[in-house]
């Protein structure tokens, strides 16, 4: 992973360090590697790819791996106190940052997210 990002030619290339940083700091038993051509993390499976192709600043998508799951009708029970979470499935689901500033002002709500969703993987 190392070595992506440092030949990395992104615009939000700080903000993509950052969000490495929350992800691995949110449990110990986070892994870090490529996956999509994209900064990915896992623990037994794939759950957190970043979006280097967002639009609007640098996105992460929350899932739950390649493989289809089962998941509750009324979807994941994800405490989102910040309204983080742009849901696009009842397992997959989006989160944006503008930029740094904006990242800096939810980095705790969004650690909080990512410790609910591993609870799933």
């Amino acid at each position: 992973m190392d070595k992506f990002m440092e030949t990395l030619e992104h615009a939000h290339k700080d903000e993509v360090q950052a969000i490495r940083e929350l992800i691995l700091s949110a449990s110990p038993s986070v892994a870090e590697g490529i996956k999509w051509n994209a900064p990915s993390f896992r623990t037994t499976e794939y759950f957190a790819t970043t979006n280097l192709r967002e639009k609007n600043g640098i996105g992460i998508i929350l899932h739950l791996g390649a493989k289809v799951r089962e998941v509750a009708p009324g979807g994941m029970p994800i405490g989102d106190a910040k309204g983080l979470l742009r849901w696009l499935a009842k397992d997959r689901a989006t989160i944006v940052f503008k930029d740094m500033h904006d990242l800096d002002a939810k980095k705790l709500a969004f650690v909080d997210v990512v410790r609910s969703w591993i609870a799933y993987v």
